[in-house]
Formats: structure tokens, C-alpha cells, sequence
């Protein structure tokens, strides 16, 4: 199934997984809005709204880069409206945005546990909200949500309760919506890689350049996205999918 005349609307699309799914959909002739925060060019994070609109169009799509800080209600409506306006609806969320500080429960500010949770688990939920009356309008709607499986074991959370929690709860925006919306047949995803990605949020917080070379490029996620794109909404709901199991 090609995404050709597809709106997809991403959740920090600037940089990583995010912009990796949209030029994989751009290829295919997409439209795609970028909702992410970054409007100015930062020195440890490469990549801004507009770069990416750029990138974008290069590869085949169009854009519409939006300035959206996820924790903002009003920023998210604003972006959800001006994406209807121009390409006259959605057809897939995907909730990648998210903050990560790998810390223990000691260790861990609670300026950085609110920001996860507002981020992760709040940004996941108004943002499938906003979307979601658009997406009962697309012929084969979905929403995939950049979260681990839903696996409850200690050593998941042990290292980094707060980080675990929040990215749990995005999880859990799929276990839930997925039921409550399979009469609209909107489906509901995970997405998951198995092993690290590379991307700043490894280079910057996980182990700088060695940690990068030992890890995998963003595009196989993006080659996963679409993999669950091309499948029929009403038959695909409710699963948490690992990259590879996809390809």
C-alpha cells in the first residue's frame, strides 16, 4: 500500500525516528505535519522544523512544519487545525515525541519526572484526543504510538521508574484506545525497536559516539511504520510491535 495523498501528523518530526518515519512516507508522496518545537537551530540537536520540511519536500512529500511543545494543549489544537485546513484531514498519528532521564527514583528531579510524564504519556493522550474526530473520517486511520510493550517485570523498572512509568503510559494509551475505538476502526499501535537507535537522544544521554556506532539507523523504524501503515486498519489494532518482527 503506498501513503500517496496520506496526511500523517508526527510529534517531534525534526530530528530521529520521527523524521525518518516522515521521509519514508514522503517517498511515497505524503503529506506530512511536523509538530515539534524546535524553530531554531540548536548545537546538540541537530534539525529544526523547517530543516525537516525541507528534507521533506526532496523526498517527494509536502510539509507543513508547525512549532508545537507537546505539553501545550492549545499549540496541539492550533497544529491539528491548520493540518485539516491545508490537506483537509488526518489519516495517521504517530506519537513519537518524547523525553527521556534515565535516572534511579533518588536520582531523578522531579522537574525531569514532570516533563516525562507531560511529554510521554499527557502528549500521547491530548494529541490521539485532537486527532482522533478526523481520523473517524479517513478511510484506513491509524495511530502509532513509539512505546515498549507492555511487559511487567521488574528489571523494566528498577533502573528507572519515572522514565519506565511514563513510557508505559503511552503504552496503555494503546491497550485502552484500541477497545474503545475499534467500532470507529481507527487502529491503535506500538512501535518498538529491539536493540538502541541512533539518534541525539543516544549520542547525548546514552553513550556518546561508541554508544552511536553500536547502534541501528532510525530507518528501520521507519521502514516498521510503514509496514503497519499498509495494513488495513480494522484488522490491526491493539498490538505492540519490535521493528524486527515487521521486516
Amino acid at each position: 500500500m503506498t501513503l500517496k495523498g496520506k496526511t500523517l501528523f508526527i510529534t517531534g518530526a525534526s530530528r530521529g525516528i520521527g523524521l525518518a518515519i516522515a521521509l519514508r512516507a514522503a517517498r511515497d508522496g505524503a503529506n506530512i505535519v511536523i509538530a515539534a518545537k524546535t524553530a531554531e537551530p540548536n548545537p546538540k540537536l541537530p534539525g529544526t522544523i523547517y530543516s525537516a520540511a525541507e528534507e521533506i519536500e526532496r523526498a517527494g512529500g509536502k510539509a507543513l512544519p508547525c512549532v508545537v511543545d507537546i505539553r501545550s494543549e492549545d499549540q496541539i489544537q492550533a497544529a491539528v487545525k491548520q493540518a485539516v485546513d491545508r490537506f483537509g484531514g488526518i489519516d495517521i498519528l504517530v506519537n513519537n515525541a518524547s523525553a527521556i532521564h534515565l535516572s534511579g527514583t533518588l536520582q531523578t528531579p522531579m522537574k525531569r519526572y514532570d516533563l516525562m510524564h507531560q511529554i510521554n504519556t499527557r502528549g500521547t493522550f491530548v494529541c490521539s484526543q485532537a486527532c482522533v474526530p478526523y481520523l473517524k473520517q479517513a478511510a484506513n486511520p491509524h495511530v502509532l504510538n513509539l512505546s515498549p510493550p507492555l511487559n511487567m517485570e521488574a528489571r523494566w523498572f528498577a533502573p528507572h521508574v519515572a522514565y519506565t512509568m511514563a513510557k508505559f503510559g503511552m503504552s496503555m494509551c494503546v491497550l485502552g484506545m484500541a477497545e474503545e475505538f475499534r467500532k470507529d476502526g481507527i487502529a491503535f499501535n506500538a512501535l518498538w525497536p529491539r536493540t538502541a537507535i541512533a539518534t541525539a537522544a543516544v549520542k547525548n544521554l546514552l553513550g556518546g559516539d561508541a554508544a552511536m556506532k553500536g547502534s541501528r539507523s532510525p530507518a528501520i523504524m521507519a521502514d516498521a511504520a510503514h509496514a503497519i501503515f499498509a495494513r488495513p486498519s480494522r484488522s490491526c489494532t491493539g498490538n505492540f510491535f519490535i521493528d524486527e518482527d515487521l521486516l
